[in-house]
Order: structure tokens, then sequence, then C-alpha cells
């Protein structure tokens, strides 16, 4: 059988994993971090996110959107939540019955991880740094951490899943007419949390909660333990003048936010910004997207862009259908047909 290697084990390189398997394939995913399952704390990006149809379509090919759907909490509207904190407007989501789904990116990657290991030909290999990349030998050169043995890994595919900040793509950027190009836009974000109450949600979780303030804005989104992710995106300078300490904190979400104040608390907000900084945000663009007949970029490697669009996770889904049906078109034939270059270039 083919074999593909795929760096990176978070949502898009696990459910690429998944495809690779049910195609028949033998599959091998290699990732720098040790097994969030086994982690008490996930560095990096942790919004919540938004899955939609594209995602779906992309779950459901592989038997899995049932059960993925089943991890996260329905929305059907969005609720915009205005100054006074009273007021409030909903905006239902397409049709009577369509929504989109709120889901923990923690436990949605846990979850696809579990997933992809119950296919017999998948292996995965944590704690495993990209070092190199051999494209004419079609090889990555990855290092042990735990000992820091080089291990030489060879594969009919060897795909980049290792998001925006991509080992993989890094090492391709002398590739002859490569184009990359990365935006930090000026706003950052800190993640709050709103905790249930007498056990049940605090507020709807049925919807997307937003609280729009010009150029700053917070959001909130309902997890299956009925608690809600809450985010703060806002400039730079507005948390370095507005959001400096304790008392300015408090302050700022007293005259723009005073509705989720209440439902987050004060003690919660200044331990969070006491403990945390603003994240950046960034976006990626790049092209092509493969080399030497064997080497792809997918998901954030390839596309990163910011969450407002609440589309990352969807598009990554996305590349991995799309390829499955590519490969589908040139019978798995990656080396002798055009077409899964060509087509790859339009991802």
């Amino acid at each position: 059988m083919p074999k593909v290697v795929i760096a990176g084990a978070g949502l898009v390189g696990s459910l690429n994993a998944c495809f690779f398997a049910k195609r028949g394939w033998d599959v091998e995913v290699y990732e720098f971090r040790e097994d969030i399952r086994t982690m008490e704390h996930v560095q990096g990006r942790s919004i919540n996110l938004a899955l939609s149809f594209r995602g779906k379509a992309a779950l459901e090919y592989v038997g899995l959107k049932d059960y993925i759907t089943e991890q996260g909490v329905a929305m059907y509207a969005r609720m915009v939540h205005e100054p006074d904190g009273v007021t409030t407007n909903q905006q239902p989501y397409g049709h009577p019955g369509q929504h989109i789904v709120s889901i923990n990116r923690r436990h949605l990657n846990e979850v696809m991880i579990t997933q992809a290991e119950k296919f017999p030909t998948v292996k995965f290999f944590f704690e495993h740094k990209l070092r190199d990349t051999r494209i004419a030998e079609g090889q990555l050169i990855m290092e042990r951490l735990n000992d820091k043995e080089k291990i030489v890994v060879t594969g009919d595919l060897l795909c980049g899943c290792d998001g925006a900040y991509s080992a993989l793509r890094r090492s391709l950027m002398t590739y002859p007419r490569f184009n990359f190009s990365q935006e930090y836009i000026e706003h950052g974000y800190v993640e709050l949390n709103i905790l249930p109450k007498n056990n049940q949600f605090a507020i709807e979780p049925n919807v997307f909660h937003l609280w729009p303030r010009g150029s700053f804005c917070l959001i909130a989104l309902a997890n299956i333990d009925k608690t809600f992710t809450v985010t703060l995106f806002a400039p730079f300078n507005t948390f370095e003048e507005h959001l400096y300490d304790d008392t300015s904190v408090v302050q700022f979400f007293t005259k723009h936010f005073p509705d989720a104040l209440q439902l987050i608390g004060s003690t919660e907000l200044k331990a969070t910004f006491n403990r945390v900084r603003p994240s950046p945000l960034v976006s990626v663009k790049c092209a092509p997207h493969s080399f030497g007949g064997r080497f792809l970029l997918l998901g954030d490697a390839a596309h990163a862009m910011v969450p407002f669009f609440g589309q990352g996770m969807n598009c990554g889904f996305e590349d991995c259908l799309v390829l499955s049906e590519t490969l589908d078109a040139c019978n798995n034939d990656i080396s002798k047909s055009p077409r899964l270059e060509l087509y790859l270039h339009k991802f």
C-alpha cells in the first residue's frame, strides 16, 4: 500500500490521517508536541471553533460528522449584546434549522486523534521535531526529542499539516518560485471563561454571543460542559492603554461589557489578565502548495487566516476532502499523473 507521512497532529493532520487510512494507505503522523491528551495545558491558539457546512462535509466523507457534531453545541443565530448590558438582538443563521456548531479546539483535536488511531494502519509519533526536508529524495529528517536521535522518514506522499508556523513550509522556502507572505494584524486576543450557574449554562447556549464595540469586540461560545469560552479581540494599543492593571481592566469591562463582567466575575477577570498577555493573530499565504510531486501543504500551513471569518478549520477540513477527491480522480497515481500537481495549485 502507498504510505503517507503527515507532519502535524493538529485538526487537519489527524483528519487527513483518517482520510488516508480510509483509502487503505499506511499513515505516519509526526508531532512536535507531546500527546495533548496527556497535557494539562496546551500552548497555541485555543479560540473556540465554529464548524460549518464545509467542515461537516469533510467529516461526513470519513463517517465522523455525527460523532464530531455531538461533541459541540449547535448555534442557530448570532446574539448581539448592546453596551447598556441589557438589550440584545438575534440574527438567525440561514434558513430555519440551519446552524453552525461551537466546539472546543482542544477537545476536538483530542477526539480526532483518538478516532484516527482506531484505524490499524495509522501510527502517531509524538515529540518528534522536523529538522529538514529532502525534496529530491522524498524525505523528512525528524529529531526524536527524548534522545535527540535523527530519523529519516520516507513516504510516497508527505503532507505539511503543521499549522501557521509550519516547519515543513519553512524548510521549503528556498524552493524555486515559491511565494510566501505573512501579515500580523494590529489586534491580539485574550481568552476568558464563563462558568456554569447552578450546573446549567449561565446564558443562552445555542447562539453565538457577540459584543461589538467598534475597533474591539468580545465573543462567547458554549461548550458541552456548560462553560463558555470568551475571547476579547482588541488592538494591542487598546490592551496597553486601557487594560494594563486590575483597576483599568475592571473599568474597561464595566464600561463596555457590563453584562459579561457579571458573568465572568471581576476576580477571574483580573486573575486572567495578570496571568496572560494578548496573543497575536497572523494571516499566511503561499503558492504553490505542492512540491516535487510528493510534498503538499494543507490547512494553516498553506493558508492561515484570522479567526473572524470562522473558516480556518473549515477550510483545512475541506483541503482534506478536495485532496481525497483529487487522488480518486488520478487513481492514487501521484508520481505519473500531473493532475495532482495542477489541481493543488488551486487550493
